[in-house]
């Protein structure tokens, strides 16, 4: 976690934070549930900036009883960075401008 909080803006770490808080990670890991993730496609716009980038994705949680899969489409934006060791694409995730609040499902 600690390298990919190195790659975005706070609001990740307030995110999970957030959850943490929640219980949600202790409850994915006390009802012995996997995720996976599956990747679609990305959408990047590289004519205005920052960048907004639209990521298209499956999402499996994979229960001892049942398999759900769930579409996912998330924002956000890259913002130009300092290319290092943690960061060589030289970019910064950061949070789109949000018209609605979505919220997470729990487990």
């Amino acid at each position: 976690m600690e390298r990919a909080f190195v790659l975005c803006d706070k609001s990740a770490f307030n995110y999970y934070k957030d959850l943490a808080e929640k219980g949600y990670y202790n409850r994915a890991i006390s009802v012995i549930v996997n995720q996976r993730t599956e990747v679609d496609s990305i959408h990047c716009n590289f004519n205005t900036y920052p960048y907004a980038v639209t990521t298209y994705a499956r999402e499996f949680i994979v229960r001892q009883s049942n398999v759900t899969e769930r579409s996912l489409v998330t924002t956000c934006t890259l913002q130009n960075s300092v290319r290092s060791d943690n960061n060589p694409q030289g970019f910064l995730d950061g949070e789109l401008p949000r018209q609605g609040e979505q919220g997470h499902t729990d487990l």
